[in-house]
C-alpha cells in the first residue's frame, strides 16, 4: 500500500489552511476595528463643527454681503445638519475623497499622500532605532543585574523615561548639531540635491536612481529626529524587558535548564527572552502608537514636510477638512500597527490565537 499519496494531500491541506487561517484572523481583527474608525471619525467630526469658530471668515473677503456668505456655506455643506455633512463626507471619505482644504484650495487627499510618505520615513526609522537601542539596552541591563552598575543604569533609565521627545529634539540639535557638527537638523535633505521623485520616499527614491549623495544626505538629516523619537520608545521597552526577564528567571524551567548544564547565554536568548518578550511586544504597539503622535512637534521642529507638520499648519488656520482627513489618518495607522502587534503575540503566544 503506497501511503504517501495517502499523506500528500494532507500536508497540501495544512500548507493551504495556515495562510489562509492566517489571513482570516488578520481580516476577521480589521473587520472589528471599522467601527472604531467611525466613531473616531465621527468624533472629531462633531468637534471640529462644536468649536465656536466659523472656517467662512477664512474664506469671504470682509466686505462680503450675507448671500455671499450663505452662497458659500451652501457650496460648502456647512448649512446642513451636522449628522447630514457627516453622512456625505463619510461616503467620500469611503472612495478617497477627503474634500478640499479650506486654507490651500487643494484635494485634501493630494496634501496627505505628498505629505504621508515623509512621516512614514521618519516613524520606521524612528520605530528602528528605538526597538534596537530598547531591546539591547534591556538586556544589558539585566546581564549585569547584582553587579555595581545596575543601579546607575536603573536610575539613567528612570531620567531618560521622564524627557519627551521634543526635549530630546532640542537636545540633540544643540549638541550634535549646532556644537557638534556632526549632523544637519533642518529638511529633509541638502537643499542643493535633488532626488527624482519615484515612490515619495526619499530614501528609497535616492537608492533607486543610483544617487549616492543624495543618499548620505536623507540618511544624516533623518538621523537626528529619528534618534529623538527613539529614544522616548527605548526607554520604556528597556524596563519592561528588564522587569519581564527578571520575573521570568524565577520560574521553574530556568532552574531546570540551569540543572541541565545550559549555559548563561542560551539559557537568557533561547529560553527566557521567548516568554519575557510577551509584555514587551504589547509594550512596543503602545510605543509605536505613541511616536506616531510624536510627529507633530518633531516634523516641525526639524523641518520636515510631513503629516504632522501638515497637521500644525491646518490646526493653525482651522482648516476642518484637512484636521479630520489627518486625524482619520493618524487613527488608521494606529490601528494597523495594533493589528500587526496583535498578530505577533498571537505567533509567539499560540493560547492567544482565538479558535477558528
Amino acid at each position: 500500500m503506497n501511503t504517501t499519496s495517502a499523506t500528500e494531500p494532507n500536508i497540501a491541506m495544512v500548507l493551504i489552511a495556515r495562510p489562509a487561517r492566517l489571513i482570516w484572523l488578520l481580516l476577521r481583527q480589521a473587520l472589528w476595528r471599522m467601527p472604531m474608525l467611525i466613531i473616531i471619525s465621527l468624533v472629531v467630526f462633531v468637534i471640529l463643527r462644536g468649536i465656536p469658530v466659523d472656517p467662512l471668515n477664512m474664506l469671504v473677503p470682509p466686505n462680503a454681503s450675507s448671500a455671499d456668505i450663505a452662497r458659500l456655506s451652501h457650496q460648502l455643506g456647512l448649512d446642513r445638519p451636522v449628522l447630514v455633512q457627516y453622512g456625505y463626507w463619510l461616503l467620500a471619505a469611503l472612495h478617497g475623497d477627503f474634500g478640499i482644504s479650506i486654507q490651500t484650495g487643494t484635494a485634501v487627499t493630494a496634501m496627505i499622500l505628498e505629505a504621508l510618505p515623509t512621516t512614514l520615513q521618519l516613524l520606521g526609522a524612528g520605530f528602528a532605532a528605538g526597538l534596537v537601542m530598547g531591546l539591547g539596552s534591556g538586556l544589558l541591563s539585566f546581564h549585569l543585574r547584582g553587579t555595581r552598575f545596575e543601579p546607575a543604569i536603573m536610575t539613567l533609565n528612570g531620567i531618560m523615561i521622564a524627557i519627551p521627545d521634543y526635549l530630546w529634539a532640542i537636545v540633540l540639535i544643540i549638541s550634535l548639531g549646532v556644537g557638534l557638527q556632526w549632523l544637519p537638523f533642518v529638511g529633509p535633505i541638502d537643499a542643493a540635491l535633488q532626488v527624482r521623485k519615484l515612490t515619495g520616499f526619499t530614501l528609497l527614491d535616492s537608492l533607486l536612481s543610483g544617487n549616492a549623495a543624495a543618499f548620505a544626505s536623507v540618511v544624516s538629516h533623518l538621523a537626528l529626529p529619528a534618534l529623538a523619537l527613539g529614544l522616548c520608545v527605548a526607554t520604556p521597552i528597556a524596563r519592561m524587558l528588564h522587569a519581564s526577564l527578571a520575573e521570568v528567571y524565577h520560574e521553574d524551567y530556568i532552574h531546570a535548564a540551569r540543572l541541565r548544564g545550559v549555559a548563561e547565554k542560551p539559557l537568557l536568548l533561547r529560553h527566557a527572552l521567548r516568554n519575557a518578550a510577551l509584555p514587551t511586544i504589547a509594550l512596543i504597539g503602545v510605543q509605536a502608537s505613541v511616536i506616531i503622535g510624536g510627529t507633530l512637534l518633531i516634523e516641525t521642529i526639524f523641518g520636515l514636510p510631513g503629516i504632522g507638520a501638515l497637521m500644525l499648519r491646518a490646526l493653525g488656520a482651522f482648516d476642518m477638512q484637512t484636521i479630520q482627513a489627518l486625524a482619520v489618518v493618524y487613527a488608521i495607522t494606529v490601528q494597523i500597527v495594533n493589528l500587526v502587534i496583535s498578530w505577533a503575540l498571537q505567533r509567539i503566544n499560540p493560547r492567544l490565537r482565538s479558535s477558528p
